[in-house]
């Protein structure tokens, strides 16, 4: 289940939605991404962070991933969970979980996801300090862990 949306969400009742009654599911490995209180390209404190998104665009790619996760490992379930609009520090951005019988699919799915979610879909992320707004560019490590995953097919 994939979900583009500007409004919070409850991490343990997404969870517990997803995971009552089901006795299929020996394992769920999650993460949870948050707004630090420092931006990525200064050392001032954010006062907050924009993110923008490609409406459509957005959620094909997401849905094109969970289709590609779901061909790799034999998941249960999952759900992508990832935020747009005005954020302040410690808000929550994005939750990715994975559903599997085992660990293992679940815990490489979860990575995959995030991996590829950080390069493939259209979010830009605009961030707020008390004296200047700065576009985050692209990282090369975020480049290099999605690249990873192209490997081992």
């Amino acid at each position: 289940m994939i979900r583009v949306q500007e409004d919070d969400f409850d991490f343990g009742k997404e969870l517990a939605r997803l995971t009552t009654g089901r006795t299929d599911v020996g394992g769920v490995a999650t993460f949870l991404g948050f707004v630090r209180g420092h931006g990525q390209t200064n050392s001032a404190p954010l006062v907050s962070m924009t993110l923008e998104h490609y409406p459509g665009m957005s959620e094909g790619q997401l849905a094109a991933m969970e289709s590609e996760a779901r061909d790799r490992w034999p998941l249960c379930d999952l759900l992508i969970i990832h935020r747009f609009g005005d954020l302040k520090p410690g808000d929550k951005i994005v939750m990715v979980a994975t559903f599997a019988k085992h660990r293992v699919a679940a815990f490489e799915s979860c990575q995959f996801l995030v991996d590829k979610l950080k390069t493939r879909v259209p979010f830009w992320k605009l961030e707020k300090t008390k004296n200047n707004s700065t576009w985050v560019m692209p990282h090369t490590s975020d480049t290099a862990a999605a690249m990873h995953w192209d490997s081992n097919v």
